[in-house]
């Protein structure tokens, strides 16, 4: 963690901001809060001791109207301060919470687009809602109560000492269990068990994200959510870890902290016993009864004191694994904007000496990789899966940065480059693309947000889309995902390549951009492709070698490095890899079923 030499709380107020103070007043009015709740048992053992002195003529005990009045009192200010303490620390909790988010979605803002490949959407959004929402209670409630709890417990010790030594002493030990109860159950090695859980509910909150988005396919295949292994699995290890939690570590500690702090009562019938004959002989049996009738009443507080000290604690510990799940997103790593930015001179593309590789991989992805497209060639990167293709485009854009040597857009390092700039001279068509739940009109406009209705009826039609708006109701003003309005895959990729064509790059990377198409829409996207690459530098990333054959340059990666490059006609004289994927996909698409056996 970044600030892990500061404490937890003092990295939760350093989100606070200007409300910091508002924090300190809240816990200041919440300890004077507990003074004023704790001044109605005074009140109490004084009327207990005038009733008492001047027993069985209860009416000369002319002050205890006094002391009720003072008890209600103090209850009333004590209960009006409270609500003062809490409303600042909501208040200063809700701002806290705020900032977290707001910079959270800052810093997620600036980190490589790469980041959110190996994130998921769902872990992302439980680490930063949730985790913000988790130190909002510990502000809001927890913090003013662990304040009023200590000073609730000095308070206590000191009343607990005032009249009666032993009795407080018989008081005290029903806390001392409790302390050491909840030490035991979240102190030491437990708080390992307590952040093992919270993982375990991370990893869930992911699978069962994951496990939603592929219900299509489990309904499909009429299969049952076990079926779904790592959602089984993610539910049974937070199953096993609460578990293991609550009853392996909590349960007898827990057992025994509730048994002391609800019958603290009980540790005082021994004291009272050992004392009342001394108190007879002394002639002080009125005052031994009304220290009694006092602990007796104020033993009923130590169990409120001690569960909120507990509930507290409980905070605290959610709040520090809280911090450490924000911590993982603050910690992302940033996409560096150099002060001084380069204008790229042309469209060219170039790789020298490049590496790249994960983090927690030992391998790279790709691996002194050199290579150069040249302005208005089209490069086709072709190879087996985990070769290092998508990476090797991914580093164009900067959705990474290189590890070792250097990616060039027109002569200008990327990193040396205005992001902006740099995104606008790219569009991008991916195999996967989203659409947005807004009409087809918004989903395309995306790319240029100043585009007229007129540009992107165009660049519509240039992505081959006129048969997707002529059977939608609303034509391109028809919204996406209602009404049982939904597209197909190639009608999606060629909707994403409307978008493409509007935004006018004059570099385009295309990432498997058929690989979902049915041959009819395979057939109109390779239309809408001779549009969107037309005059512009193209670098298509492709296992249908057929869609590759009229490419300038063929770069063939296996293993993260450059295994050859050239023409098609080029690569199949050389009779290496690229030779041998050919002859591999003309036997694969001779392939057919026949009865009873497949040629």
């Amino acid at each position: 963690m970044k600030d892990k030499k500061k404490s937890d709380l003092s990295v939760l107020l350093g989100y606070a901001g200007n409300y910091k103070g508002l924090t300190f007043l809240g816990l200041a009015l919440s300890g004077i809060a507990m003074i004023l709740g704790m001044l109605p048992y005074i009140c109490i053992w004084l009327v207990a001791r005038d009733l008492i002195a001047v027993a069985p003529n209860w009416a000369r005990a002319t002050e205890i109207g006094k002391y009720g009045w003072m008890a209600f009192g103090f209850a009333l200010a004590g209960i009006i301060v409270y609500f003062a303490a809490l409303m600042c620390t909501h208040l200063a909790a809700f701002r806290t919470a705020s900032n977290i988010r707001k910079q959270g979605m800052e810093h997620l803002m600036k980190t490589p687009l790469g980041f959110f490949d190996s994130n998921a959407s769902g872990l992302l959004k439980n680490r930063l809602d949730g985790a913000a929402s988790e130190t909002e209670t510990l502000l809001a409630h927890n913090l003013a109560d662990i304040v009023g709890s200590a000073t609730m417990f000095i308070g206590m010790i000191v009343l607990m000492f005032l009249f009666d030594w032993r009795m407080g002493t018989a008081c005290l030990l029903a806390a001392v269990i409790s302390v050491a109860a909840m030490f035991t159950m979240m102190g030491g090695k437990n708080a390992k068990l307590m952040q093992e859980y919270q993982g375990a509910q991370d990893y869930m909150s992911k699978a069962g994200t994951e496990y939603v988005r592929g219900i299509p396919v489990v309904k499909v295949f009429q299969q049952t959510v076990y079926s779904f292994k790592a959602f089984k699995e993610a539910i049974e290890d937070y199953s096993s870890k609460a578990e293991k939690y609550t009853v392996g570590v909590c349960q007898v500690p827990q057992s025994l902290n509730l048994t002391a702090t609800e019958g603290a009562f009980i540790f005082m019938i021994p004291v009272a016993v050992f004392i009342a004959p001394g108190a007879l002989q002394s002639g002080d049996f009125a005052g031994f009864v009304t220290n009694f009738a006092f602990y007796a009443v104020f033993s009923a507080i130590v169990s409120t004191a001690l569960a909120r000290i507990m509930f507290a604690a409980s905070g605290m510990m959610l709040a520090s694994t809280a911090l450490g799940r924000i911590a993982h997103i603050m910690n992302a790593p940033i996409l560096e904007v150099t002060d001084s930015p380069k204008e790229p001179k042309d469209n060219s593309i170039e790789f020298k000496d490049a590496s790249f590789t994960y983090d927690g991989a030992d391998i790279p992805a790709i691996d002194h990789v050199t290579f150069r497209v040249e302005p208005g060639q089209t490069v086709a990167l072709v190879g087996p899966s985990g070769g290092g293709k998508t990476t090797a485009a991914s580093l164009i854009p900067r959705f990474w940065d290189v590890t070792d040597g250097t990616v060039s857009v027109g002569g200008v390092d990327v990193r040396e480059a205005d992001p902006h700039v740099l995104m606008d001279r790219i569009a991008f068509v991916f195999q996967n693309n989203r659409l947005f739940k807004a009409s087809i009109f918004e989903n395309v406009r995306a790319a240029r947000p100043d585009a007229t209705r007129d540009e992107v009826q165009k660049a519509l039609s240039a992505a081959q889309c006129d048969d997707i708006l002529a059977k939608l109701p609303d034509g391109m003003d028809t919204v996406i995902g209602t009404e049982g309005t939904y597209l197909s895959g190639g009608e999606q990729q060629r909707v994403a390549l409307a978008r493409a064509i509007l935004k006018d790059a004059p570099i385009v990377v295309l990432d498997e951009a058929t690989a979902f198409a049915d041959p009819e829409n395979e057939a109109l996207i390779q239309k809408a492709f001779a549009t969107l690459t037309k005059g512009r530098t193209v670098i298509m990333i492709a296992h249908r070698l057929s869609t590759v054959v009229g490419a300038d340059k063929i770069i063939v990666l296996n293993n993260g490095r450059v295994e050859e490059e050239g023409t098609h006609d080029e690569l199949k004289q050389k009779n290496g890899m690229y030779s041998r994927m050919w002859a591999d996909y003309n036997q694969a698409i001779k392939w057919r079923i026949s009865a009873g056996e497949v040629r």
